[in-house]
Order: C-alpha cells, then sequence, then structure tokens
C-alpha cells in the first residue's frame, strides 16, 4: 500500500522535487476538513525549467518504437490496478466522492490508457500517395511536441489521464498541472504510475502549484506545443485568447449546461431513474451532469412528484460509506455559490418541490418547478444539488428550449419512439445527445467535447490522434522535373 500523503513534490524531470515558494497549499478533505496532505508550491521559474528539460525529453522520446510506449502504458495501468483500494480511498477523501464515483473514476482512468495502447502505433507512420509525374509523396504522423495539461478538481484522475495517456503514447512530452486541491489524485498518483512503469525522465512531469504562483506560465511558455484544459468556460475564454495569439493548438472541454428532454411518449418510470442519477452524482459537480430537466406538460406532474420522491430519499454525509449518495461540495467556495443560486431562485419565483439543506459543506438535493428557461437557475452551470424542472407545451418546445443556452456539451431525450429520438437529437445543438439515458456519458472509444460555449476540439481515438500529432508531407522527385524558366 502506498502512502500518498508523503509524495507532497512536483515531479521534474524524473525525480520528486520540493516547491521552492515560500507558499503552501493544505489539502484537506471537503467532508471534515481533516488534513490530507501540505504541499509546498512550485515557483514560476520552476516550471519555465520544467518545460525546458520536457522539451529535450521530447525529442528522444520521439524516437521511441511503439512497443516501448506499449509497454510503459502497460505497466502504468499495472500500478493503478495493483494499488485499487488506496487510490479511490484518495479519491474519495480528496474530492469528496462517494465510493462509487471513486470507482468510475478509476475505471475511466484505465479504460484511457489502454485505450491509449491500441492506437500508441500511429504516430511516426508514413501514408504513401500513388506517385505522379515521378513525385512520390510520403504523409508522415509526427508527435506534436510538448502538450501543457491542466485538469480540474471534480474528476482529477480520469480529466488527467484523458490528455496524459494519448500525449505520451503519441510521442509527446506532457507538463501537466491539476487542480491543487485534489493534487494527489490528479497529479502525485498519475506521476507515481509511470515513474513505475519506467518512463524516462521528463517525458511526464507534474506540477503541484497555483496560478497566484504561475499566472499565465502553463499557457505562454514557447516550447508548448498545444494546451488540454478542461474546467469553466471564462477560463477556456482566456486560455483560447493566449493560445490564439502565439498560435498554438487548444483542446479545451469548457462548462455544460445540458438538458433532460422528457418527450409526451416517454417511459416517465425510467426517465425519472435516469434523471435521478445524471443530476445528483457527485453532487451535480461534473460538466456533463444534467442541468436543466425539460418535460413534456403531459408527463410534467407525474415526473415531479416521482423525481422529488426520489431526491428526498437519496443517502447524503460522509462518503467513506459506501451508502452515501450526496457528499460535500468541493470547498467552500462551491458551497456559496449553490446557495446564492438558491436564493435567487427564490426571489425569481421558481416554487420549491423540494427544500434542501446545509449540513457541513454538504447540500442535500432542492428541487425548483415553474423555472423560466431564460431565468438565472436555468442559465447558470450550477455545479451543485439543486434540479430545475422546465415544462414544455409541445415536443418541439422542449427541443427548442433545450437549445437555448450559449453552451452545447452533453443533453439526452427520453422517447418511445427511437427513431424520432436519433432524428431530434441532430436538432440539439450539442457535442453529444444520448437517446433513453442521461448525460453523463464518456469512453474512451467516442468523440467527446462540445460545441458552442462548451469547448474545442475532441478527445477519444481517433480524434485524439489528429490532435496531438501533425502530419508532415515528405516529397521525392525521382524523375527529373523540367521548369518553365
Amino acid at each position: 500500500m502506498q502512502n500518498y500523503e508523503n509524495y507532497n513534490k512536483s515531479f521534474i524531470d524524473g525525480e520528486w522535487t520540493m516547491g521552492l515558494s515560500d507558499r503552501s497549499y493544505d489539502i484537506r478533505n471537503p467532508y471534515d476538513h481533516s488534513m490530507i496532505a501540505s504541499v509546498p508550491l512550485a515557483t514560476a521559474e520552476q516550471l519555465e525549467n520544467t518545460f525546458e528539460m520536457a522539451s529535450k525529453a521530447q525529442k528522444e522520446w520521439a524516437k521511441s518504437t511503439t512497443e516501448e510506449r506499449k509497454e510503459v502504458l502497460e505497466r502504468a495501468a499495472d500500478y493503478l490496478k495493483e494499488n485499487r483500494d488506496e487510490i479511490i480511498s484518495v479519491i474519495g477523501r480528496e474530492t469528496g466522492g462517494s465510493v462509487l464515483k471513486g470507482n468510475v473514476e478509476l475505471h475511466l482512468t484505465l479504460e484511457f490508457l489502454e485505450e491509449s495502447i491500441k492506437y500508441a502505433g500511429e504516430v511516426n507512420k508514413v501514408r504513401e500517395v500513388p506517385e505522379v509525374n515521378g513525385k512520390l509523396n510520403h504523409i508522415h504522423r509526427l508527435p506534436l511536441g510538448v502538450i501543457a495539461s491542466i485538469s480540474p478538481f471534480n474528476f482529477p484522475m480520469n480529466l488527467s489521464m484523458r490528455t496524459i495517456a494519448p500525449a505520451i503514447a503519441l510521442g509527446n512530452s506532457v507538463v501537466h498541472k491539476p487542480d491543487i486541491q485534489v493534487g494527489l489524485s490528479g497529479g502525485v498518483i498519475i506521476a507515481k504510475a509511470f515513474e513505475h512503469a519506467g518512463l524516462p525522465k521528463g517525458v511526464l512531469n507534474m506540477m503541484l502549484t497555483d496560478i497566484d504562483e504561475i499566472g499565465d506560465g502553463m499557457l505562454d511558455n514557447h516550447h508548448s506545443k498545444l494546451i488540454s484544459f478542461t474546467g469553466s468556460t471564462a477560463v477556456g475564454r482566456h486560455i483560447g485568447g493566449i493560445a490564439g495569439k502565439n498560435l498554438k493548438r487548444v483542446a479545451l472541454e469548457l462548462g455544460g449546461n445540458s438538458p433532460f428532454v422528457v418527450l409526451s411518449d416517454a417511459d416517465v418510470d425510467r426517465a425519472v431513474e435516469a434523471a435521478i442519477f445524471g443530476k445528483f452524482i457527485h453532487q451535480g459537480q461534473i460538466c456533463m451532469i444534467i442541468n436543466r430537466l425539460i418535460v413534456h406538460k403531459d408527463k410534467y406532474e407525474e415526473f415531479v412528484q416521482k423525481f422529488v420522491e426520489k431526491a428526498s430519499a437519496l443517502p447524503y454525509g460522509d462518503t467513506s460509506d459506501p451508502k452515501t449518495v450526496i457528499g460535500p461540495l468541493a470547498n467552500e467556495k462551491q458551497l456559496e455559490r449553490a446557495l446564492k443560486f438558491v436564493k435567487e431562485a427564490k426571489l425569481a419565483g421558481a416554487t420549491v418541490a423540494l427544500e434542501g439543506k446545509q449540513v457541513g459543506n454538504v447540500l442535500t438535493p432542492y428541487v425548483f418547478t415553474n423555472v423560466d428557461n431564460a431565468s438565472s437557475l436555468a442559465q447558470s452551470e450550477l455545479f451543485a444539488p439543486i434540479a430545475p424542472i422546465i415544462k414544455a407545451e409541445s415536443d418541439e418546445e422542449a427541443i427548442k428550449l433545450a437549445n437555448d443556452t450559449d453552451h452545447g456539451l452533453s443533453s439526452a431525450i427520453f422517447t418511445s419512439d427511437l427513431a424520432r429520438g436519433e432524428e431530434l437529437a441532430l436538432q440539439v445543438d450539442a457535442g453529444m445527445t444520448h437517446i433513453n439515458d442521461q448525460t453523463v456519458n464518456d469512453a474512451p472509444n467516442i468523440p467527446f467535447g462540445g460545441t458552442k460555449a462548451s469547448g474545442l476540439g475532441r478527445f477519444g481515438n481517433p480524434w485524439v490522434v489528429d490532435e496531438f500529432t501533425v502530419t508532415k508531407w515528405v516529397s521525392v522527385q525521382t524523375k527529373y522535373r523540367e521548369f518553365p524558366f
């Protein structure tokens, strides 16, 4: 068993390195505020030096064979499997997630690793275009270079690995900064896995630091060729501006406002079961979470009654108890933000169908009905166990309401007519639409990403291969070419 609390250092050029700032950050359990680890922060100068090392390491790693890359990824996966129970415990304690959430997160992390093994051979491939007039055309797929990776607090391990694993598989190096409040599950454990796997030094570097310390150092360093970021739309816009100025690629998975649409022919019992899971898993702190429930008027009363009944019975409290569903919000700031949404919704005239309560950092489910789709409650990414239910006069209006948002990440439609459901799915302006399911779905072999203000680029095999590599045309003139002058 590993004692990850002892690893409060950054992982730089293959060495566990103490942060040199005079500031430190205390990682605490959001449920009981108990200390998990105290982390001396890495400095901007350390970060700049790390990018230099990552650039040098990448040039050598780009020469690695497919088998070498596969073996490293396989050994990293083995490490995570061998330390499964301790890792799930750390995820729960750091993120405030339930035992179910910890298992899901580690499962997805392993899926991203194992899928990356499958396409490790895609880099350094050469495709030949038929010869024309004595010119051979060779199309090479090459590693992109150094990837800057920034991951969030909610699902830190798998949302880090979905960048790190493909980057390494495709011959790139990585400078990774997890959200400091989940630095162990978002950074330390992953670095330990690749250290165990024998990854050459400098290929993966993990920085335990914060924005106050490094500013835009992860974004504007000239060595990074792509910025991979999962987080808020506001920060994504800032990153996009810097990347555009410096002509860097980005992979941005940003905020969501996912609609869950219940059509006039839907099975209400099935829809409620899906909606409860898709709204309240990890206290609603997921970019793909159901943010708005849009229900046809013919199903509205039945849906509200059954949804409220189930939501009111969800167990809450300490997530170390396997029965707990609703745990703490990530921090006091998130709790204050959620309570502000509740207060504003009441003032705006929404009906409280289920009154939640605050128990420490835990907020039990709130359900609001008679919600206006134009209201702040409906148009904000809530990131909390707050469920707004909106009545639609028709199926057509339900789809219109679903699209009436600046965001377009995930979505869901419940219907008994699967063919019509797929037809309507194509009318929803979102990167993903799930028929007769909830909105929180991910897999390593699908094109994961959003439209509008929900991001740019796609994760998943094979789409991420294009994101993390560069294609190069090399021509060979085999016959003398006549020139006109």
